[in-house]
Parts: structure tokens; C-alpha cells; sequence
């Protein structure tokens, strides 16, 4: 059995999907390539691959509606999408949608490479951490194990690596004001030209997820002029 990290490549302009495909093997991954979301959801029916690297300007069903029925399929596998160059919106939409990291065209395939293994250590890194194995946060439960968010009936939901990532930080950092630049450097690319509300937006979406009520946040609270606080409730 091939036990090589498997990476798939959603990209419709075929010499660029070769292209990625073929740097991609040259570097130890088993990698499978598709013009379309077709291909990509009829492979995971069979098997969940650990990265989708996922082109935006997909025609048809574009890359932001594949990345939203990807991560309801999992919180597990990791999603890199490709925007266009400059193009804000799509960067704020793809960290909209649950992707793990997203990096511009043109790209040179090293920078890629390095954020392909960044994003897939983080996602299979130990968790070691002094709170225990689950921590309370606001009205759900951080399963550190598991890698999911528990409800009071026992529901759980899964979470991508970068919202993982945060709780976990968070977790271990109660009552204690952490700086936006240090989340971005501890949990993101600061060297890679990360965009600057990519930590606002991914905040903004957790709350929505632990909160009882996200505009008025109580466990994830801002510090202004520093970033964000982490309060354990009072039991």
C-alpha cells in the first residue's frame, strides 16, 4: 500500500496541472490531478486525501463552492487555494470558506512546497498541552484529541487544521492577551505575504462556531490595540 501524504490538484489549464503534478511527485507525494470538482468529490467517496491544492477560477462550479463541500466532508483534509494575483476579495473569501492557506498566481512551486508542508505538519502535529484533553469554550467543547468541537448532546463538528490550530493555541494560552502578528507568525506564513486580516476573518468565523452570541463575543474577546484573549468560563 502506497503510504505516501496524497495530494490532489484541482486545476482545469492542463499544463499547469502537469506542471504541479509532476513537481509535486518528484517530491515524495502521491499526487492525482482533475480539471473539475467532479473528479475530486467522486475520490473522496472512496478516500480522503491529506491536502487539496484548489484553483478559485474553476469554470462551472468554482473553487470556493468545492472548498465549503470539502470541508463538510472533513475537517481533516487540508485545502490550499489558489487565487488570483492581488485579487483581496478571493483571499478573503477562501479563509471564508475553511481553507487552511491560500497563495497567489504566479507562484514559484518552492514557496508552494513550503506551504503544502507547513499546513500538513500542522494538521498532524501532536497535541501536548497542560489543559487536558478537552477545554471548555464558550458553548461547546475543544476535543484536543480528536481535533473537534463537542456539543452538550455530543454532536461533534470537525475543524480545519488553521481553526484547529488557533483553538489549540488559545487553549493553552487562557487569560492571556496574544498578539495578532504572534498568531500569524505561530499559525500562518508572516514571511509569505499573508494577508492581513487573514487572523480577523479566521476569529470571526470560530466565533461564530463557540460563541452564544458572536457579536458579542465572551471567550474569544478582543484586545484592542493588541489581538485577542482567550476567557475560560467560570464553572
Amino acid at each position: 500500500m502506497d503510504k505516501r501524504q496524497h495530494i490532489v490538484v484541482v486545476e482545469d489549464e492542463p499544463a499547469q496541472r502537469q506542471l504541479l503534478l509532476d513537481y509535486l511527485s518528484k517530491q515524495g507525494y502521491r499526487v492525482t490531478g482533475f480539471e473539475s470538482g467532479v473528479g475530486l468529490r467522486r475520490l473522496v467517496e472512496r478516500e480522503l486525501p491529506a491536502l487539496v491544492l484548489l484553483d478559485v477560477g474553476l469554470p462551472g462550479e468554482d473553487g470556493f463552492a468545492i472548498a465549503r463541500w470539502l470541508r463538510e466532508k472533513s475537517g481533516k483534509v487540508c485545502i490550499i487555494m489558489v487565487t488570483a494575483a492581488g485579487d483581496t476579495v478571493d483571499r478573503v473569501v477562501g479563509l471564508e470558506t475553511g481553507a487552511d492557506d491560500y497563495i497567489p498566481k504566479p507562484f514559484d512551486p518552492r514557496e508552494l512546497l513550503a506551504r503544502i508542508k507547513s499546513v500538513l505538519r500542522r494538521s498532524g502535529g501532536a497535541v501536548t498541552t497542560s489543559s487536558g484533553p478537552r477545554v471548555r469554550m464558550g458553548r461547546r467543547v475543544l476535543d484536543l484529541d480528536k481535533r473537534v468541537l463537542v456539543d452538550a448532546d455530543g454532536t461533534e463538528e470537525a475543524l480545519a487544521a488553521s481553526e484547529f490550530d488557533l483553538l489549540k493555541l488559545f487553549a493553552e494560552n487562557p487569560n492571556r492577551p496574544l498578539a495578532r502578528d504572534w498568531l500569524l507568525e505561530t499559525v500562518g506564513h508572516r514571511e509569505m505575504e499573508v494577508f492581513d486580516r487573514a487572523i480577523d476573518l479566521r476569529i470571526t468565523r470560530l466565533r461564530r462556531k463557540i460563541e452564544k452570541d458572536a457579536a458579542h463575543p465572551e471567550a474569544i474577546r478582543t484586545v484592542r490595540g493588541v489581538g485577542y484573549m482567550f476567557v475560560p468560563p467560570k464553572e
